[in-house]
């Protein structure tokens, strides 16, 4: 069965848009693990856009399930990430103008500095997850680097499925070959960045996924739903495959 990550950052979002000391991402990880989620995922940006230090260390002594810390490579996120000892890292690309995550990371162009994050982290016992474009190459650097994980940037896939099925289908053969390329080079293969209640069909299909990380369409939904009823309907999904 596939897993089901749940990205909280949007919770913090909210809250940061007032000021206010509500509503709470802690409180969001207990609904969530008591829908099924089987981790959660926080991302620590450089500029604290949303998720901040104290929500960090507050949900990692709290939280029940895995805790999985996406994060920049940079000096002071990766100390944190070190410090924090999170179940799971996925490093991703960071820009500070971009509302959300827009493409994967350049692994390739950052092999020699990715490498000793990597065997950073892993020195903590942390898996180490990369975010990267169903490509070959990229993939490759990853296994090269000694990752132990990949996670396949969905969002150009979840962009295609609004406006051309036929591209949206090219984009998920992509994503299918870059699952059996993973298989291959003995890494996890995880995927997610616009996933929702729709397109995430053609994904689960897709053999050898280990876990789907999903966030912004779960928040979405629980403003009508309610968190947990939110999750329970994406984990009944994954749980038919």
């Amino acid at each position: 069965m596939i897993k089901l990550g749940v990205n909280i950052d949007h919770i913090a979002t909210l809250r940061q848009a007032r000021g206010e000391n509500f509503p709470s991402p802690l409180k969001a990880v207990s609904i969530c693990e008591k829908a099924g989620a089987n981790s959660i995922t926080i991302h620590l940006r450089e500029d604290r856009r949303h998720i901040q230090d104290r929500d960090v260390f507050e949900i990692k002594e709290n939280i029940r399930t895995k805790l999985n810390f996406e994060m920049a490579a940079c000096d002071e996120i990766v100390n944190i990430a070190l410090k924090l000892q999170p179940y799971s890292v996925c490093i991703v690309p960071e820009k500070r103008q971009e509302i959300t995550t827009e493409g994967g990371l350049d692994v390739i162009g950052q092999k020699s500095y990715l490498q000793e994050v990597v065997k950073k982290l892993q020195n903590k016992g942390i898996i180490v997850s990369m975010f990267i474009d169903a490509q070959e190459k990229q993939i490759q650097a990853c296994a090269d680097i000694k990752a132990n994980a990949i996670e396949i940037h969905t969002g150009k896939y979840a962009n295609l499925f609004k406006t051309s099925k036929e591209k949206a289908q090219e984009e998920l053969a992509k994503i299918k070959e870059s699952a059996l390329l993973a298989k291959q080079n003995n890494l996890i293969f995880n995927a997610g960045h616009g996933l929702d209640y729709n397109n995430v069909l053609n994904i689960c299909e897709i053999k050898n996924i280990n876990e789907l990380n999903i966030g912004f369409s779960i928040i979405a939904q629980a403003v009508f739903d309610g968190l947990e009823k939110a999750v329970m309907d994406m984990k009944k999904i994954l749980s038919q495959y």
